[in-house]
């Protein structure tokens, strides 16, 4: 969440960075200030009319030993009993008022950072590797079909027992998710990320503090008879860990991982042109969470896409890194970078990790600060990333490694999987 302060002294620097957005509510920003200037000049009158009373407080037991103490003690009880009316008429106003600046700035997403392109249609492509017009088989089959031939995984199976957008998976396509899913948790590990196992539900504080409430709301399946959501990342558990912490420069950076089901309602995204694994209702995940100081995020930003870069490359996978323009990014994300897979017989990229610095945005609903070197107060800065989603990663490997009668493994997952080939 943005400050009104922050707002206040860089009032040009956000109208630009919302602009980038494409935002089309400008008009809160001038709202918001005008609402955080009463804001500020009703505690002023509230601080006077308590300093009023404690005068008044005082005056009443200096006056106990005096003759004529009942007439003017009864005199001040009355101004008393006026300025107590009065503050409880300013209190409700300055509710009032807190309670609409909050509504307000809760839809102002961050301010994109100076890299991020404003009036571009595409994404920049950063880095490419692997060949993606190599030879492949005649007649190659998608994945949805290599699962069928090969009995890896049942989009029916999961329709009848749950509904569309789920998938069971079968045998080696189960041993396949389940060793990713190892493989990515022990390259993080070997990286410095601390492992976390987290319940797959939130409450509604957990989902406001990371910015997915109100913003992803209705992208959330909610579990009404107890106000729960189910998670759509692991990035909000992990971020919650630290949520009302203050933490010292010694303690940065905070790396942890781990890996959840996503749950994402996606209402309107399928169809012919969406099939299979490319998007689902539920997916397995693996995220990588950082805590830094804001002197340093953007180093450790480079650092997490290092890490990821080095893991899709360890797949011999052909992939590419893109920065999202200003109308692409997450409301919490000032920077983005997506990595994509290229699918061969599909003929197209996959999105399979997104890295994100979000600065402060989220550490400011976090209430997540920690003490400079000087013992000054700051705001830390938070980053995330997919380290890495599984369905489309499962699919590029499928489709990019099928022979005519098998599907050969990565060799880095042979120790995981046991198999070298699904046969």
């Amino acid at each position: 969440m943005l400050q009104p302060s922050f707002i206040r002294n860089n009032r040009k620097k956000v109208l630009l960075g919302l602009k980038k957005r494409n935002f089309q509510k400008v008009y809160l920003i001038d709202e918001i200030l005008t609402l955080d200037k009463k804001k500020k000049e009703l505690k002023t009158v509230l601080n006077k009319i308590s300093e009023k009373e404690n005068t008044i407080s005082k005056n009443i037991s200096h006056l106990i030993l005096k003759i004529d103490k009942d007439i003017k003690i009864n005199s001040l009880k009355e101004k008393s009993l006026f300025l107590k009316k009065k503050k409880k008429d300013f209190n409700i106003q300055l509710k009032n008022i807190i309670q609409c600046l909050e509504e307000k700035l809760n839809q102002i997403p961050n301010i994109p950072n100076e890299k991020v392109k404003k009036n571009a249609d595409k994404n920049d492509i950063l880095f490419q590797e692997g060949p993606i017009y190599s030879t492949i088989m005649e007649g190659a089959l998608t994945h949805w079909e290599l699962a069928k031939k090969f009995h890896l995984f049942d989009l029916l199976l999961g329709t009848k027992i749950c509904g569309s957008g789920f998938s069971v998976y079968i045998g080696k396509g189960a041993k396949l998710q389940r060793s990713l899913i190892q493989y990515f948790l022990d390259q993080n590990i070997r990286a410095s990320y601390t492992e976390y196992s987290f319940p797959y539900l939130i409450n509604e504080k957990s989902g406001y503090s990371t910015g997915q409430i109100p913003d992803k709301e209705g992208q959330m399946y909610l579990i009404e008879k107890d106000n729960f959501y189910l998670i759509p990342t692991g990035e909000i558990p992990l971020m919650n860990c630290y949520r009302d912490n203050i933490l010292t420069y010694k303690d940065l950076p905070i790396k942890a991982t781990t890996y959840t089901s996503c749950f994402r309602r996606e209402a309107g995204s399928y169809g012919s042109k969406v099939r299979g694994l490319n998007r689902l209702h539920q997916f397995e995940k693996v995220e990588i969470i950082q805590i830094t100081s804001h002197e340093t995020s953007y180093y450790y930003l480079e650092e997490m896409i290092l890490h990821v870069r080095n893991i899709l490359k360890s797949l011999e996978l052909p992939f590419r890194i893109l920065r999202l323009i200003g109308k692409d990014l997450g409301f919490s994300s000032s920077i983005t970078y997506d990595f994509e897979v290229y699918s061969m017989v599909q003929k197209k990229w996959l999105e399979v990790s997104s890295i994100s610095n979000c600065t402060n945005f989220q550490s400011n609903r976090l209430n997540l600060r920690y003490k400079t070197m000087t013992g000054k107060m700051e705001f830390c800065h938070t980053l995330n990333g997919s380290s890495l989603a599984l369905p489309r990663i499962i699919a590029a490997l499928l489709e990019n490694n099928q022979t005519v009668n098998k599907i050969n493994i990565p060799k880095v997952l042979i120790p995981y999987t046991g198999f070298d080939n699904i046969k």
